[in-house]
């Protein structure tokens, strides 16, 4: 008897709370937009969060309900967008492409090491050690982990052991400005040409035995851009993108190329007077 009643009470509780969940789906169900879907299908399915949304699904949510423009997809081209925006019946809308730049130009061709690593090869690992073993202590440490933490295939180790951005294939999704333990990459729209590669905080050439191409806080770029266009703070130039930064001028007086100017053919182009680089070899560790 006991068993019957309690199954019976189970019985009745399961139907009153499946009838309380079909009342409440009644009441606050609310119609999907079917566009969603179709929009979803045409983006290219990333899931970068370039655009700002965590996956394409929550970015076909905002285009279908206007919020934003499908210039805001950094990784679809340019009839892929124009295809959502006619679907839509919407502006494809302008949208700068975000890319990620690296402030450091210290390969093992022209930056010292000042210690041995024997770890983990892995810049997260071995900046737990000290800092890593660069001389310079703000340097790119070029185990890569950057290149492993793209999806996208758009970093490459070069010869010297330091990463290149791949301005076409980047999408922007942040993987590098996250993984990198120095700090050293940030996004940045394409445009933005004039570019200062490099982190050091140090001033004076004494810098430069622990590695050639770093910033020494001459001054010489400040004086020659446009006024008010470049500033130093803690001994390193920044640049201020809100006002036009379309010049090369700041670049060629800077005795060793620690402020550029990024082509998409030829990479970081250096300036009339800086040093040339010729070693392709690294160089020996620093001394002790």
């Amino acid at each position: 008897m006991v068993v019957l009643t309690a199954v019976v009470a189970i019985g009745a509780l399961t139907f009153l709370l499946a009838s309380l969940l079909i009342l409440a789906n009644r009441k606050l169900y609310v119609a999907e937009d079917l566009r969603i879907d179709v929009v979803e299908e045409m983006l290219p399915h990333a899931n970068c969060g370039a655009c700002g949304y965590p996956g394409c699904r929550p970015f076909a949510e905002a285009l279908v309900s206007g919020v934003v423009a499908p210039g805001k997809c950094s990784v679809s081209n340019d009839p892929g967008r124009e295809a959502i925006a006619d679907y839509l019946g919407i502006a494809v809308g302008a949208q700068a492409r975000i890319v990620a730049r690296l402030a450091c130009a210290g390969g093992s061709n022209v930056a010292r090491n000042r210690a041995r690593y024997r770890g983990e090869p892995s810049c997260l690992a071995a900046a737990q050690v000290a800092g890593g073993g660069k001389g310079c202590y703000w340097g790119c440490l070029g185990y890569g982990d950057c290149e492993r933490a793209c999806d996208f295939d758009a970093i490459d180790m070069n010869s010297h052991a330091l990463p290149v951005v791949d301005s076409a294939k980047c999408t922007g999704c942040g993987d590098c400005v996250d993984i990198c333990p120095k700090d050293l990459f940030s996004l940045h729209p394409e445009d933005h040409r004039l570019w200062i590669a490099c982190k050091n905080l140090e001033q004076g050439d004494a810098v430069l035995a622990a590695c050639e191409v770093a910033c020494t806080a001459c001054e010489r770029c400040v004086v020659d851009a446009p006024a008010g266009l470049i500033s130093m703070r803690d001994n390193l130039p920044v640049i201020d993108y809100s006002r036009p930064h379309g010049t090369r001028v700041p670049i060629e007086r800077c005795p060793t190329g620690a402020i550029v100017w990024i082509d998409d053919e030829a990479g970081a182009l250096r300036g009339a007077a800086s040093r040339k680089i010729l070693r392709q070899g690294a160089l020996p560790e620093a001394p002790s």
